[in-house]
């Protein structure tokens, strides 16, 4: 068999296995997940924002 099929297949188990575990939670347990990948998404978002700008005024200062 191919690595990348191989590979492939792996990932299909572990997809289902997600599915399969999300349909388990209860409401609020979804809910509370969906939250906290909000406020991950969000504060990355900033981090790099603030990152930008520091960049920006380290250049400028040039």
């Amino acid at each position: 068999m191919d690595i990348d099929k191989t590979m492939e297949l792996s990932l299909d188990n572990i997809e289902q296995a997600r599915i399969a575990e999300i349909k388990s939670l209860s409401y609020l347990e979804r809910l509370e997940r969906l939250m906290i990948i909000i406020e991950v998404s969000y504060t990355l978002k900033m981090v790099n924002r603030i990152r930008f700008k520091k960049q920006s005024k380290f250049l400028n200062n040039f």
